[in-house]
């Protein structure tokens, strides 16, 4: 009676391939990648720009470009994950506000299509790029030369802001899932909570008087 034949195993999950997302958030150019990763392999599929300059200043028209567009490329490459850069605590309120309702969409028409995301601090993802949390524009798309086969680009003036998205998309991947905390990143869930008091400050509510 001949041996029963044993199953094949499984292919192991890190040679499986995944398809990573990167955008760089903007309300006047966001930067989106998208990257297909083989165990250590790295391919990049794409990586371009949503450019709104000629949109005018209707921040919701903005708004909806950047839902339409991501859309699209989700249903195009079906990625696995999203990787977004989080906004600058450095810019102005009025601009960090604009900043975090064009990551809101990002990530809300990611969601749309069930695929996760993880939020990355500006010096968190230059610093896995180039080893310096610091660098450049101009450092982080060498080193993505350096590193990475990059198809040609259009328009060379929207290189830097592609290649920003392009250095999201590669953290993620060296994270490998160790992102639960960022280091040096800021979420506004971390700083409520490290600043109660701003709580009632941005509502315009007043905290209760305690209880004797």
């Amino acid at each position: 009676m001949p041996a029963p034949l044993r199953p094949r195993p499984a292919p192991a999950v890190e040679l499986l391939p995944k398809i990573i997302m990167g955008v760089d958030p903007g309300t006047q150019i966001m930067g989106y990648a998208l990257i297909e990763v083989r165990g250590q392999r790295v391919d990049v599929l794409c990586y371009d720009v949503i450019n709104m300059k000629a949109l005018g200043s209707n921040h919701a028209v903005k708004l909806k470009r950047i839902f339409d567009r991501m859309l699209e490329l989700i249903d195009e490459y079906l990625p696995d994950e999203l990787a977004i850069e989080a906004p600058f605590f450095g810019v102005n309120v009025q601009s960090m506000l604009k900043l975090g309702r064009a990551q809101g969409v990002a990530i809300a028409a990611a969601l749309s299509r069930q695929i996760p995301y993880v939020e990355y601090a500006p010096t968190k993802v230059k610093q896995s790029v180039t080893g310096s949390g610091s660098a450049t524009k101009e450092q982080v798309a060498h080193m993505l030369r350096q590193t990475l086969t990059l198809p040609p680009i259009a328009e060379a003036s929207k290189f830097l802001d592609a290649t920003d998205a392009l250095s999201v998309a590669l953290c993620h991947h060296y994270q490998k899932g160790n992102n639960a905390t960022v280091s040096g990143g800021k979420s506004w869930g971390k700083f409520l909570a490290d600043n109660p008091e701003r709580l009632g400050a941005s509502t315009g509510k007043k905290k209760a008087p305690a209880k004797s």
